[in-house]
């Protein structure tokens, strides 16, 4: 790990006064630390950002405003999540473990990158996201964990939030500032997918901190919501595949449909056509099926994950199916 100085901003102007060349801001660590430990990315200076302002509040319209600096834990506990947008709690509950939880803040865990076991090989592995131009070892090696959306011949790597499926499924909004003003940017435009260019992950310009989140007033099928997630082992493991859904019902039909997958593409998948698709159908299980098979129509599984399609298929139907069962 390269020496590197540590610096604690007092507030949001002190941390954008000090994000110049080589600065880096640290929320909780908990991805970032690791990356510096294991030379995948590099700093000469860590400003700490984790002790600015850190409240969950009511916005003027009946939303949710969250700073960036907001633990995962206590954003997955607070009241008006749980009652009011009940899909990201479970999101955020089914992510990492409780000490990584305490420790994880909500900038950060947006700002996560990949966990492609050859994006951390910095001594054996090609990597066109870690070296741009060095080649992809994920496309036939071991790709049980990538992307079936999205990808492209440079990078098939997944980004690894629970979370953000959430808010992706949630319209959240990103709040932003930087050396050019204040700015914000929906969550679906985020993150980016891999194309020529897989280093450049999100659209964050240089010296830009991620300061708050802010969520829609919820709507009937944001309050009867659920996440799932599916993965090798019961705690402490990435997602498989994950989807966020929600559901409204009226005269028995769909009246709004809600999907978000994770697992399955560099960035939160907006399921947009199943959603779609359902809106005005009885919610059956071969409306959802056919539903989800439409979203998934693009879908370019590797050797090693074309179960990845099958599997999103049967949590979408289980998951959309139990909600409608509860609604009606």
């Amino acid at each position: 790990m390269t020496p590197l100085r540590y610096v604690r901003a007092a507030d949001r102007a002190d941390a954008l006064a000090r994000s110049g060349s080589g600065a880096r801001f640290l929320g909780g660590g908990t991805n970032l630390v690791d990356l510096l430990r294991q030379n995948v990315e590099q700093a000469g200076e860590l400003v700490d950002v984790s002790r600015l302002d850190g409240a969950i509040r009511e916005s003027d319209g009946g939303g949710l405003l969250i700073d960036a600096s907001v633990r995962n834990a206590a954003l997955a506990a607070h009241p008006l999540v749980r009652r009011r947008y009940p899909v990201l709690a479970r999101a955020l509950l089914a992510g990492a473990s409780a000490q990584i939880r305490n420790m994880a803040t909500v900038g950060g865990n947006i700002l996560q990158r990949t966990r492609c076991m050859y994006f951390y090989d910095v001594e054996g592995a090609r990597c066109n996201k870690r070296q741009p131009g060095a080649g992809c070892d994920a496309l036939d090696g071991f790709n049980r964990y990538h992307a079936i959306l999205g990808a492209s011949d440079q990078c098939v790597a997944t980004h690894p939030s629970d979370m953000c499926v959430a808010l992706a499924m949630l319209d959240a909004v990103i709040h932003l500032s930087g050396p050019d003003g204040a700015r914000s940017v929906p969550l679906a435009d985020f993150h980016l997918l891999p194309n020529a260019t897989p280093q450049t992950e999100t659209v964050l310009k240089p010296g830009e901190l991620i300061t708050g989140v802010a969520l829609p007033p919820p709507s009937d099928a944001v309050r009867y919501s659920e996440y799932r997630k599916v993965r090798d082992r019961a705690s402490y493991a990435f997602a498989l595949i994950s989807v966020a859904g929600g559901l409204a019902l009226a005269d028995g039909r769909i009246s709004e449909a809600r999907i978000a997958l994770g697992g399955v593409a560099a960035r939160p998948w907006r399921a947009t056509r199943a959603e779609t698709a359902l809106i005005g159908v009885a919610p059956t299980r071969d409306a959802i099926l056919a539903a989800i098979r439409e979203e998934l129509a693009d879908a370019r599984p590797l050797s090693a994950n074309a179960f990845k399609i099958g599997l999103v298929e049967r949590t979408v139907v289980a998951l959309l199916s139990t909600l409608a069962g509860a609604r009606a």
